[in-house]
């Protein structure tokens, strides 16, 4: 019997290690930045996303899809990542500022939240006015948060509206600068002429509540030319240029042909 019950301690394994291990993965993970330009209707550039791209030493050429880092890691590495993200972004400052030239970084709502308590983070924020964060999610606030609290971080986007919680709530909730319409949503209407109709009258809508409507994942010169002929303000996707490295960033087209 005591033999029987040793061999079941060995075969069951530690919860504690398989999570250690895990935590220590992704904390050798390797990231790099590149961007993706945001260009408006009139072929104008507008804006760049910074993109993280992470890899893991064990397996060097294969990517990790970002969002699955960033939900396994804790908040402090993502104000981690931010860091880093913004310290490269300086570095091109002049970019920024000789173009009029906006850029933006991907964050969730427990991160920004989070950031208040970063003073120096703060302080870097308020010296780059060119810089926005563009929440992943829309933001829930808490209950002892106001609005006033989270205009800090100066004026906010939201990602892939039409998707999870980047929904209609959204838009009286908190106001963001620009709302980038999800790349599903604009091809779901896209299949018929009562979908283009709503489409139109969508991006009317949204126009009520912020500066303009940025529409992702534009993969062909059609979509390219629906957008162009809608309410939108800018779009961004494979078909105006691929993610490229942070480095290369002066090369940038700064008007498409």
């Amino acid at each position: 019997m005591k033999l029987e019950q040793v061999i079941q301690q060995i075969s069951i394994p530690d919860p504690g290690l398989e999570s250690l291990q895990e935590r220590r993965y992704w904390l050798e993970c390797e990231r790099a930045y590149t961007y993706q330009p945001i260009y408006r209707t009139d072929g104008r550039l507008m804006a760049i996303e910074v993109l993280t791209v992470v890899t893991h030493p064990d397996h060097p050429g294969q990517r990790i899809a970002p969002d699955r880092y960033f939900s396994a890691v804790a908040v402090r590495q993502r104000i981690e990542v931010l860091k880093e993200q913004m310290a490269a972004l300086n570095e091109k400052q002049g970019f920024f500022k000789d173009n009029d030239v906006l850029a933006s970084v991907n964050v969730d709502g427990p991160t920004l939240m989070a950031m208040r308590q970063e003073p120096q983070l703060l302080a870097q924020i308020r010296t780059t006015p060119w810089l926005r964060f563009e929440l992943v999610e829309h933001v829930r606030l808490p209950q002892d948060s106001t609005i006033a609290s989270i205009c800090e971080f100066g004026p906010l986007w939201l990602d892939d509206f039409g998707t999870g919680m980047a929904n209609f709530s959204a838009l009286s909730e908190v106001h963001y600068d620009y709302i980038k319409v999800a790349r599903d949503l604009f091809i779901m209407l896209r299949k018929t002429p009562e979908g283009r109709n709503l489409f139109i009258l969508l991006l009317q809508l949204m126009n009520r509540y912020c500066q303009g409507v940025i529409v992702e994942g534009i993969e062909t010169l059609e979509e390219w030319r629906d957008v162009q002929q809608s309410p939108a303000y800018a779009a961004q996707g494979y078909f105006l240029s691929r993610p490229v490295p942070l480095a290369t960033l002066e090369n940038a087209m700064l008007n498409l042909v």
